[in-house]
């Protein structure tokens, strides 16, 4: 016997979506249909120019002004277990002027690899305590991002050179500690946690002079 779906009227529909968007920023397919909002009825909201379609299958408010971080909300809303790293977290951090194309996250060794058609991701398979190190959590749009502090990412840029280059990971290490981002104790100790230290300690060193 198929179970009846009770029926909401589209007006209540249309508030309930308001509701949902004001209190997340942005918000997924799945979880409007999860709260009672129709397709049919998201479609016409968007088609009114009241919801604005930012990602296959993710929605904000047609009014909110774009802003520079709102990829990394959306990212973050599409890969919920992404951390934001490398490149893209030195770009929130204000520690380099390169703009990335993809965005850089960071995933679990255990997980699939995302696929997400737009925004365009990088996405790289970090193991269990590379993956939990450094773990900040921003608010960007009213969405919770995930994203790695400072230090963890200049040790990871450390770590992965050879995708990053290592004259962006000298000049982030230079500017964090010329601005005060972080320390030279902070940034050691993450190194030496994730075995990394062989390799960063010279440029430390040489950077501290």
């Amino acid at each position: 016997m198929r179970k009846r779906h009770r029926k909401t009227a589209p007006g209540s529909q249309a508030d309930r979506a308001a509701r949902l968007l004001a209190e997340r920023g942005m918000v997924r397919r799945r979880e409007f249909l999860c709260s009672g909002v129709a397709p049919e009825t998201l479609a016409r909201l968007v088609r009114k120019g009241r919801v604005c379609r930012v990602a296959r299958g993710l929605y904000q408010k047609a009014t909110i002004q774009p802003v520079a971080e709102r990829t990394l909300a959306e990212v973050s809303k599409l890969v919920p277990r992404g951390v934001i790293c490398l490149v893209s977290a030195l770009q929130f951090h204000g520690l380099t002027s390169e703009v990335p194309a993809q965005t850089w996250i960071a995933i679990p060794s255990s997980d699939w690899k995302p696929t997400v058609a737009y925004p365009p991701v990088n996405a790289l398979f970090f193991g269990p305590k590379s993956y939990s190190a450094g773990i900040e959590t921003h608010r960007i749009e009213r969405v919770p991002v995930r994203i790695y502090g400072v230090a963890k990412t200049i040790v990871d840029c450390f770590r992965y050179r050879n995708k990053v280059g290592i004259d962006l990971a000298l000049d982030a290490l230079r500017r964090a500690l010329a601005e005060s981002r972080c320390s030279s104790d902070d940034i050691l100790a993450l190194a030496e946690k994730l075995r990394a230290a062989r390799v960063v300690v010279p440029y430390l060193e040489a950077a501290a002079r």
